[in-house]
């Protein structure tokens, strides 16, 4: 493969700077640019030249031969100062003499292809990188130091085991015993499906870690949509006035509970207006409610039931959850609770004193299934989810084949398809698109 080169540090100034090379002549650059090439994994002070023999920068050298290094082949670190010139030039310097500057992901998706990784724990490097909470931080370590690979390998070695039984009791049909009429493949299907049950139930937890959930709070002007809003990120983020149409745009803000990443959206209030920006921030509402994954209708308790919530209610997506508060309780006196009105689940409260809103902040974290002190759960991404819910389908797809009509060679090709689809998680089967779109969206350098 080429040589390739990437800044490895973020974008900006800093104290340290790391550029990193990988490829066949990766070593072969480090002598030009350093002179001499460190021992194998010692720190080496150097200055880096280019090719006038002008000092670009001095700092460290590290030689890391292949196969013990990240990526599996040669792989050098420049670590300088951290000036976006310096870095810069050194990395031409380092393209004058052969290297290509890397796609993003490029070391990654070496290191998987190299064998130093497979895709789940790929995936979690970057993960990694992008968390932003410390409970995300450790189950993206998990995913990165393997468990999700292993609870994922094992279910495949005995998926792969079952399959082998199944094909060699079909191979051998006409023997007088029929193996799969006995209990025991019966009984490996079922242990099978609670097994891929607890990753699921895992893999769900860590879908939320990496990918939090976005809530939009909607309702009429004036129904207290900010103070909530203030009240949820812990600081006047909103505007709040009792002046009708005071938020007129969308106003976003990321918070977290018990490590569970929310992005909460602030909206105009919905009502007919003649006003044009109103009008405006009003059609910004909807397009933010559409996608949403959870909906706060906040209501003005005080004023009872009337038909303009009702309207709001009415016009809100059927397939998104929802979830109604009924706020000023402090006008009302009315208790602060969670309750079950008509189906709906409603919670009382007064989003002006925070009276109520540990209900709602453990509320919300049982609605979307997060358990915030599951210390066994790994990052997962959503294409992992869908994998899981493909091999479960074709496994009860299979289960009914073997019950419903003993057919043999359906149950092998459902087990097939299982197998197939847990293999596209960790990289047993993968596609070129599916690893383009993967590392494509890993940042620059690793």
């Amino acid at each position: 493969m080429e040589t390739i080169v990437a800044i490895a540090t973020a974008p900006g100034r800093a104290g340290v700077g790391v550029i990193r090379l990988s490829g066949e002549t990766s070593a072969d650059i480090a002598k030009v640019i350093c002179g001499k090439l460190p021992s194998p994994r010692y720190a080496q002070f150097s200055h880096f030249r280019d090719h006038d023999n002008d000092i670009i920068d001095s700092g460290i050298v590290l030689y890391f031969p292949n196969p013990a290094s990240f990526t599996g082949e040669d792989v050098i670190e420049f670590q300088g100062h951290g000036s976006p010139i310096v870095l810069d030039r050194l990395c031409q310097r380092a393209i004058g003499l052969g290297a290509r500057m890397a796609r993003p992901g490029e070391f990654s998706e070496r290191a998987f292809l190299n064998n130093k990784m497979d895709l789940a724990q790929a995936e979690a490097v970057a993960d990694l990188i992008d968390s932003s909470t410390e409970q995300a931080a450790r189950s993206a370590m998990r995913s990165l130091q393997g468990v999700f690979s292993e609870r994922i390998d094992s279910l495949l070695q005995k998926l792969t085991e079952l399959r082998m039984f199944v094909e060699a009791a079909i191979d051998f049909s006409d023997e007088e015993i029929d193996f799969l009429a006995e209990a025991a493949v019966d009984q490996q299907l079922q242990t099978l499906l609670t097994v891929l049950d607890g990753i699921q139930t895992s893999a769900q937890q860590g879908r939320l870690l990496r990918d939090g959930i976005s809530i939009v709070l909607a309702g009429q002007p004036n129904a207290g949509k900010s103070s909530l809003h203030n009240q949820l990120a812990g600081h006047d983020a909103a505007i709040v006035t009792e002046i009708a149409g005071t938020t007129r745009d969308v106003l976003r803000e990321q918070i977290h509970l018990g490590g569970l990443p929310l992005r909460i959206s602030d909206t105009a209030g919905l009502h007919d207006s003649p006003d044009e920006v109103e009008r405006e921030g009003i059609r910004r509402t909807q397009s933010e409610i559409a996608q949403a994954d959870h909906i706060l209708m906040v209501m003005d308790d005080s004023k009872g039931q009337n038909a303009e919530d009702q309207a709001i209610l009415a016009s809100l997506p059927v397939h998104i959850p929802l979830t109604l508060i009924r706020n000023k309780t402090d006008k009302t006196g009315h208790k602060v609770e969670v309750v079950t009105e008509n189906n709906q689940q409603v919670i009382y409260m007064s989003a002006k004193t925070g009276e109520g809103m540990d209900l709602l902040e453990n509320y919300l974290c049982e609605a979307v299934g997060y358990r915030p002190h599951d210390e066994g759960v790994f990052i997962a991404r959503r294409r992992h989810l869908d994998a899981i819910a493909r091999a479960r389908i074709a496994i009860e797809a299979g289960y009914e084949c073997l019950t419903g009509m003993g057919a043999g060679e359906l149950l092998a090709e459902e087990l097939r398809q299982a197998q197939q689809a847990l293999g596209e998680i960790t990289g047993t089967f993968s596609n070129e698109d599916l690893l383009d779109k993967i590392f494509s969206s890993f940042c620059i350098g690793k």
